[in-house]
């Protein structure tokens, strides 16, 4: 047995129409893996189906208010009816307001906990009975730097993805009796849509995180193909709760 083979596995990909998501996205098709891209912009979703379609794989895009529990719910609804089953879950879907903690208001903070903790929570929920009466499943969900470090100007992103670190081993001493594996994965500075209004908004950024990083660059939405399939299949089996840095060694490297 191919330890990587995810043929005949279906799996979800929430903001898989872009960045880290649709990196992930097209290392799971690579691997066998039919693909739903569940996003908000339905034309950048459809031209991300396009090209996961391109690797030889089925593949579909469902509209994705994440914030919204009826949304999410509908999107498990659609592809079971659709594709007939869901292995992995891939919770990507994000976003990020930058400022100093006293400068937020409830509003803001709300939309990031919202996106980022929260849709991943309903999802995870909604995929929960699929897998287990299929006999397992496996859960990645997207944590960040932000996870282990702070910083001033991004108090709510780094408090949802702390909460997806937290979320992912709770989930996962849940709901190992029933074959489900829950990882969580912390990517570094990815050269994305994202985090290049970053680099605008935050002066210095750039150059400090290619001083602080070992291997010398941003990282690119590739770089996290091969963990996305790692997770997604049999070569993870023994291996839940964790949450692993895809970084450059960024987090290893002090100063």
């Amino acid at each position: 047995m191919d330890l990587f083979d995810l043929k005949e596995r279906v799996a979800i990909v929430t903001g898989g129409n872009g960045g880290i998501g649709l990196g992930m996205a097209e290392g799971l098709a690579g691997a066998g893996a039919s693909v739903v891209v569940a996003a908000r912009d339905a034309a950048k979703g459809e031209a991300a189906v396009e090209s996961l379609k391109g690797l030889g794989v089925r593949s579909g895009f469902v509209a994705l208010q994440a914030r919204d529990e009826a949304s999410c719910r509908s999107l498990i609804e659609a592809v079971i009816s659709d594709f007939g089953r869901v292995d992995v879950l891939v919770n990507n879907a994000g976003t990020n307001v930058r400022k100093q903690p006293e400068e937020y208001t409830l509003t803001e903070w709300q939309e990031v906990i919202e996106t980022n903790l929260t849709s991943a929570f309903m999802l995870s929920q909604g995929v929960y009975p699929h897998m287990k009466s299929a006999g397992g499943g496996k859960i990645i969900n997207i944590g960040s730097m932000m996870s282990i470090f702070g910083a001033s100007f991004t108090v709510p992103y780094a408090s949802s993805k702390g909460g997806i670190v937290q979320m992912t081993k709770g989930m996962a001493c849940a709901w190992g009796k029933d074959n489900i594996q829950v990882n969580a994965v912390l990517p570094g500075w990815i050269d994305t849509e994202l985090t290049r209004r970053g680099r605008q908004q935050v002066e210095g950024l750039h150059e400090r995180v290619e001083a602080r990083t070992p291997a010398g660059r941003w990282g690119i939405p590739g770089d996290l193909s091969g963990i996305a399939v790692f997770l997604a299949s049999a070569a993870s089996d023994f291996l839940t709760g964790t949450a692993i840095p895809v970084d450059g060694g960024y987090s290893v490297q002090g100063g």
